[in-house]
């Protein structure tokens, strides 16, 4: 990465920006630093479920550096922030040159694969209460602040789950001290508490990803995933 310092660039995209979508190649590699990019698989009814979400943890598109690929999910912006962007094909001669960088590329794509079969099954058996609070802490872990902007409608969309559902939710959970909303805008304030409403899936995700090597400059306030 030190050598393709004068290949990235920074931009900030809004909520619902889509990077990229399904059937198209990857051309460019997204590194969240303060917003969160959902990997999305359309229906034939034009309905989203949620596959997978990239955060400062990873980048979306990064199986490109690898090979040239065509995306299977749309990646689009769910909290919208600050990222680094790269041409994949600077980074695919970069990455071809470090046997260490290839290794943690192809961990990390598997990682993925791993996430979108444990949200398969999560999606298929697990209520809606449960999903819910492993979506927020998930996201909490990725943005590194349990500060986070969403509203009722994109959790909805994002769960596949009524608004009306998500309300009565949240308002279970507020009841309860557990996060705060107001105005889309959830604080979670007890972190246990949501972690012991959490289906087992949060947990199954988070070791998974505690496998990657964490970034120097994340180390002193990387406790979520450390």
């Amino acid at each position: 990465m030190a050598r393709l310092q004068h290949e990235l660039f920074h931009v900030s995209l809004p909520q619902g920006t889509v990077c990229f979508d399904a059937g198209e190649p990857v051309d460019r590699v997204y590194f969240p630093r303060s917003g969160l990019i959902s990997l999305l698989i359309a229906t034939d009814k034009s309905e989203l479920v949620e596959a997978g979400m990239v955060g400062r943890e990873g980048a979306a598109g990064l199986q490109s550096a690898i090979g040239r690929r065509t995306s299977f999910a749309r990646a689009t912006v769910r909290v919208q922030g600050l990222f680094a962007a790269i041409a994949a094909e600077p980074l695919r001669r970069s990455i071809e040159m470090s046997a260490e960088a290839a290794s943690i590329v192809t961990r990390y794509t598997e990682i993925l694969w791993a996430e979108a079969a444990q949200l398969a099954a999560c999606n298929a058996v697990h209520a809606a209460l449960p999903r819910l609070c492993r979506w927020l802490l998930q996201s909490a872990d990725r943005l590194g602040s349990d500060q986070l902007i969403l509203t009722q409608d994109l959790l909805g969309e994002v769960l596949t789950i009524r608004r009306t559902s998500v309300s009565l939710i949240a308002q279970e959970l507020q009841q309860r001290r557990i996060i705060k909303y107001r105005r889309g805008r959830i604080a979670i304030t007890d972190r246990g508490a949501l972690e012991g409403c959490a289906c087992e899936c949060y947990r199954v995700i988070r070791d998974l990803y505690r496998t990657l090597p964490v970034r120097p400059d994340e180390e002193a306030g990387n406790a979520a995933w450390a």
